[in-house]
This record gives C-alpha cells, structure tokens and sequence, in this order.
C-alpha cells in the first residue's frame, strides 16, 4: 500500500517545487509559456510574504514521500471571500483521490476560518480539476475566450458558498 498524506506546505523546497512543477507541468501538458510560472511565483510569493495562518494556508500532497501535489487558501479582495489558488496533482500520482483530498482540505479550512465564499479561477483545459470543483460543490460563474500563457485557452471562474448569506 502506498502512503499518501496531505501536510501543511512549510517545509523548505515547498514553495519552488510548486513554482517549477506548475511551469514545467503545463509546459509540457498543454504548451504554456513561462507566463504561467511567472503568475505561479507571484502567487506563491504573496502567500509567503503575507501568509497569516488564521485565514490563509497551503498544503502539499504527498505520495511514498515526495511531493505531487499543491493547493493554497488565500484571502480575497472581497471581505468574507477566499481564493482556491493552484492546485496541482502530479500525473505520477493521479488517480490516487489527492486532487479531491486537496480541495476538501482547503474547503474545510476556508469554512473553519470564517469564510462566507471560496472562489477559483481556471482554464477549460484542465478538465480533470473542473471535474474536482464541480463534485466539491462549485458552480461556474463566469466563463470567457482569452489569450494566456502563450496560448488561446477559455478562461472559467467559480464559486462555492460555504455558508448562507
């Protein structure tokens, strides 16, 4: 049996290794520029810098030891909101349930610390974590053609309430 756990992202190499997995993954899955990795480091240094574990957390999907996976709860603009921010789950370790393990974490978390709304932002490509959001509870709620990260792709936005207004 293999052992998979979900831990709290913190330990030294985390924050590059989802910078360059996103890069390096996306690259080669669907032909993203750097453009991508780029957004990833601001995110993921923003989440460094500001990171205030009461209302925003990350964590890492392991699998036999090594990272495969990624996802991070942060705060939103808007009072009473949090962002779902780059979930990743390694091809090598797919079909293991981490994706969904990742999202009900962040979910949890993001209902635990107060939070009315988590919100996320993806592109139609990636099917398999539509596939996740929508089995979580999120709805689409914005949906838009774009050019990004070097490529045309359709920009999707949603949301999940996580308590009634």
């Amino acid at each position: 049996m293999r052992d998979v756990r979900i831990r709290p992202l913190g330990e030294p190499g985390d924050l590059g290794w989802v910078v360059q997995t996103h890069g390096e993954l996306y690259a080669q899955e669907f032909g993203w520029d750097t453009s991508l990795e780029a957004l990833v480091s601001e995110i993921v240094a923003d989440f460094a810098l500001a990171n205030d574990e009461r209302c925003e957390r990350g964590w890492i999907a392991e699998l036999d030891g090594q990272r495969v996976g990624c996802v991070l709860c942060v705060a939103d603009d808007e009072p009473g909101t949090a962002k779902l921010r780059v979930l990743l789950v390694h091809p090598d370790a797919r079909g293991h349930g981490l994706g969904s393990r990742l999202v009900d974490t962040c979910v949890t978390f993001a209902r635990d610390a107060g939070y009315r709304r988590l919100r996320l932002w993806t592109n139609d490509v990636l099917t398999g974590a539509r596939h996740i959001y929508l089995a979580a509870g999120f709805r689409m709620v914005a949906e838009k053609p774009n050019r990004s990260f070097g490529v045309d792709v359709v920009e999707q936005d949603y949301e999940l309430e996580l308590c009634p207004a």
